[in-house]
């Protein structure tokens, strides 16, 4: 489990597309998830962190409102190909898997309260879902890289 999980992680400041805040530093979003901050394509980012079974089951289901510029990563510790569906999910969203190498395989838009799969093309340990529209708005696309993501695995107890 990630340090980050339990709030213990130090701040860390990546290269590229991607930072993460500690969420220690954050307030919390009252679901009881830790929260970071991702700078992306030069926007911020504040995402709730789904990195076990229950958050990642419950994800963002039966809310009416995800704010602008708030979304939730799902992080694994091992690589997959995983899928994601809109049941009980109130809201479009937009998912970006992300594979082991910190390559965005595929953003695919998901329509509420659908049960249709939307999967990674290829075997994933991230998932990011934002409001639909989000990535294109800010010209995040398929095969963009996160490659500062490997500092945060650093982190790992």
């Amino acid at each position: 489990m990630f340090a980050w999980a339990r709030g213990g992680l130090t701040a860390a400041v990546l290269s590229g597309l991607l930072l993460l805040v500690p969420p220690a530093a954050l307030a919390g979003a009252g679901n009881g998830l830790p929260t970071a901050q991702l700078e992306l394509a030069g926007q911020t980012l504040t995402v709730e962190i789904a990195a076990d079974h229950a958050s990642q089951r419950r994800g963002l289901m039966h809310r009416e409102h995800l704010p602008a510029d708030h979304g939730m990563l799902f992080v694994w510790e091992e690589p997959a190909r995983r899928g994601m569906w809109m049941k009980n999910t109130l809201i479009p969203l937009d998912v970006a898997f992300i594979d082991a190498d910190f390559e965005i395989t595929n953003i695919e838009t998901m329509e509420p309260q659908t049960t249709r799969l939307h999967s990674a093309t290829r075997g994933i340990v991230y998932a990011l879902e934002v409001n639909a529209g989000w990535f294109e708005q800010h010209g995040i696309v398929a095969g963009d890289r996160l490659p500062g993501l490997s500092r945060v695995l650093d982190t790992l107890d």
